[in-house]
């Protein structure tokens, strides 16, 4: 049947582009049907057998996670080299490139855009995204709603009902699915606990970050005490952005909710009382305080921030001592996560639907998954269920289980107020309010600078 695609928003190397038009398109939505493909025509039924379809699937992604993920975890994956391998007698290239000065939306939007007039071997069939600029895509027809390749609501059940907020267009289309759930939680240093609080297990600890409020009051006592409450203010701001009540653009205007202006006024207090820095994250300054002397409390992230950044393997790192523990915090949020799209004009429907079922829905590969590879994987169900057993213990968290912890703050998270200028917008309002903290300029003057910086972005918006 003849669908014409949607207008994509187009990255520009400050993703600022506006809504492009696109010709129509006469693309297959097939379903399957036993050992057959069905796809529809101009209101014809042609039927094609799934042996038929295309002979490469091509998969654009950022890193090599999710390729060692399906190398580790697919059954009867076979790797060829670097960035290819073979499922039967389909060929698999993993077409990767870096996220860094938006070169990976870069490349995606021109492929897609030639989506159409590609060669059968060059279409796309499977590309990622991150939750931070979703919209962009699933908002547009370059992604297929999972139900056209066969995917029912059954299917996905078991997922955490935010992994799927964050893919879904306006329509409530379903448009994505990801194998991981990325969870945050108030990770802690045990010793320092102990020593400013005289306690150090999570239920202990709560109470003294239960809320923004006490937060501060505790940030107050590590003070005292010579330690930093957080390395810097950039640490708690996905937590504050995480829970807003209205979006940050609302029709055309720009607007400014009121847990992230909390943000500012309680960052504000961190600084001027030396209860914390203003470097960004991933900063050298940053990261001092994943050591044994760094004297940092706490830091804000999700298990990959844990086992992956934080030098825990390391010596003299407070991972490699067993000192880090989790609690949830004073809000529930996520950070990360890669959602795979089935693109338009695919001509391996029925592997890509095998792909996003085996990778982000089998119970057993999910299990596998978090079992070799620590990621909190995402169902519900098996998460909660692996938090109670015995042997799971992270030993950069004293030998705590994290799943429960992780499951239960994620419960809380409302996407509602997704929208697809959450990137932009939160990357320019922290630069600005830094200005702000560090004394160069007033929160009046700061708010200018964003409203410049983000309407310099996206013109046709107002304040």
């Amino acid at each position: 049947m003849k669908k014409k695609l949607l207008s994509v928003l187009l990255s520009t190397a400050m993703v600022s582009a506006l809504l492009v038009g696109c010709n129509g398109t006469t693309e297959e939505v097939v379903e399957e049907t036993g050992e057959e493909v069905v796809a529809e025509e101009g209101g014809e039924e042609e039927v094609a057998e799934a042996a038929d379809e295309g002979k490469v699937l091509n998969i654009y992604c950022w890193n090599e996670e999710f390729k060692s993920r399906v190398e580790d975890h697919y059954p009867g994956y076979e790797k060829v080299d670097a960035t290819s391998g073979k499922i039967g007698d389909v060929t698999v290239k993993f077409n990767i490139t870096a996220n860094q000065d938006n070169a990976y939306q870069n490349n995606l939007d021109e492929k897609l855009l030639a989506q159409d007039s590609a060669a059968a071997d060059d279409k796309i069939d499977i590309f990622l995204i991150e939750a931070d600029y979703a919209l962009k895509y699933v908002d547009t027809d370059y992604a297929l709603a999972l139900s056209e390749i066969g995917i029912t609501d059954a299917d996905v059940a078991g997922q955490f009902q935010y992994t799927k907020d964050v893919v879904t267009d306006s329509n409530g289309n379903l448009k994505g699915s990801s194998w991981q759930g990325c969870p945050g939680a108030l990770i802690y240093r045990r010793d320092i606990a102990e020593e400013v609080l005289g306690v150090s297990e999570p239920a202990d600890v709560q109470p003294f970050v239960k809320d923004w409020d006490t937060f501060l009051d505790t940030a107050a006592k590590m003070k005292d005490k010579g330690y930093f409450m957080t390395s810097s203010v950039m640490d708690t701001y996905r937590t504050y952005s995480n829970n807003v009540t209205s979006k940050w653009v609302e029709g055309d205007k720009i607007n400014i909710d009121a847990n992230i202006d909390k943000w500012v006024d309680d960052s504000k207090v961190m600084v001027d009382k030396g209860y914390a820095g203003t470097h960004g994250l991933w900063s050298d300054d940053w990261s001092k305080g994943f050591f044994m002397d760094g004297k940092v409390f706490c830091y804000f992230g999700p298990a990959w921030l844990i086992n992956f950044c934080m030098s825990c393997d390391q010596e003299g790192s407070v991972g490699s001592e067993g000192q880090w523990a989790i609690t949830e915090g004073p809000q529930g949020f996520f950070w990360g996560g890669t959602w795979m799209c089935v693109a338009a004009g695919t001509d391996n429907p029925t592997l890509c639907k095998d792909l996003v079922l085996t990778m982000t829905t089998d119970t057993d590969v999910l299990r596998e998954i978090t079992t070799d590879d620590d990621d909190f994987t995402n169902n519900e169900a098996l998460m909660n269920e692996m938090a109670e057993e015995d042997g799971f213990g992270n030993d950069y968290l004293g030998g705590q289980n994290p799943l429960g912890i992780f499951a239960k703050g994620v419960s809380t998270v409302d996407l509602s107020n997704l929208s697809a200028y959450d990137q932009g917008c939160n990357e320019e309002f922290q630069n600005a309010m830094t200005q702000y903290f560090n004394g160069e300029a007033t929160k009046d003057e700061a708010l200018e600078l964003f409203y410049t910086a983000v309407l310099e972005k996206y013109p046709n918006l107002s304040k």
